[in-house]
């Protein structure tokens, strides 16, 4: 009796329905524009500061290097979850094909975690750099900074396999909603027919791994940054220290902050919106602001966009 029930709640699915914002007729226009805009402007400005790091020879130094990976990583990231919203609103469908969600799902998760793990190399990057100056440069040789690009994209694929090993086996699921405006891997997770005790044993695992083991790294890296910058006699050093570390702190504030959230709280009852909404600060907000984050405050940067810009026109 129990197991008839059971089959009454879940059956096998070819396609889902991804809720997240209000589908109010007089509202579309209005998100239309403003992630149309939103998305516009992440690539665009990303595209911007790959082109000024590669074509400006003064920043081919590891920092640079780093962002403009992580800049590359942002268009990816952004990209694989907003042009399919924007297509869901121009008409007017909620509907995502199985094989697509799960490909979003998994080029979501290998720029996702590209992203988390660039963070934590361009903290070490910043550590080297002040509390070892003088072997700055035979630290964060090139041979390294390559290694650890590949660290990032391996250990972004390893998460990819994890999350794939556990859907793509499962034959069904309890429904067919998908609380986000994506297919988010923890609302995934959420819906299939298993055992939750294994479920959260998963989300949990994928939090420490891939959320507190990188957050540790950027702690310890700028537990470190701060008690040297505080040994330092001038308080022009102290300054100039600080403030190649503030761009780089807001972002993983921003990133780190909402991205744990939403994969946390998904344990939990969240509400379509709520979630989406969350999801919209770390997968669209973030990106879109990096690259005024990292240039505005950077002379060098700005520097280089202004050449970039004037050989343009």
């Amino acid at each position: 009796m129990c197991q008839l029930k059971l089959q009454n709640l879940t059956h096998v699915v070819s396609e889902f329905h991804l809720l997240g914002f209000s589908e109010d007729p007089e509202m579309q226009p209005l998100l239309l524009g403003l992630f149309l805009s939103m998305y516009l402007v992440t690539v665009l400005g990303n595209l911007l500061i790959i082109l000024a790091v590669t074509s400006d020879s003064h920043l081919h130094t590891p920092m640079y290097f780093f962002l403009c990976n992580l800049s590359l990583a942002d268009v990816g990231f952004t990209s694989t979850t907003v042009p399919k919203m924007i297509v869901g609103i121009l008409t007017h469908s909620t509907v995502i094909s199985y094989a697509g969600c799960l490909t979003q799902m998994s080029f979501f998760i290998i720029f996702g975690i590209m992203d988390d793990f660039l963070l934590t190399v361009m903290a070490y990057d910043r550590y080297v750099a002040i509390c070892h100056p003088l072997h700055y440069q035979v630290i964060m040789n090139p041979h390294c900074c390559g290694l650890l690009i590949l660290v990032c994209f391996v250990v972004s694929l390893l998460n990819f396999l994890l999350h794939n090993v556990i859907v793509l086996p499962v034959a069904c699921f309890k429904g067919v909603e998908v609380s986000n405006f994506f297919c988010d891997p923890s609302q995934l997770l959420n819906i299939i027919c298993s055992d939750t005790v294994t479920h959260d044993m998963v989300m949990y695992s994928v939090c420490i791994l891939y959320g507190l083991v990188p957050m540790s790294g950027i702690l310890f890296s700028y537990y470190k940054i701060f008690s040297s910058i505080l040994r330092a006699p001038s308080p022009g050093g102290r300054y100039k220290a600080f403030s190649t570390c503030g761009s780089h702190l807001t972002v993983v504030c921003l990133f780190y902050g909402t991205a744990l959230g939403v994969y946390l709280s998904s344990s939990f009852s969240l509400s379509p919106r709520r979630c989406a909404v969350a999801s919209v600060v770390y997968t669209v907000v973030t990106p879109m602001l990096n690259p005024f984050i990292y240039s505005l405050r950077n002379r060098d940067m700005k520097k280089a966009m202004r050449r970039l810009l004037t050989k343009e026109v």
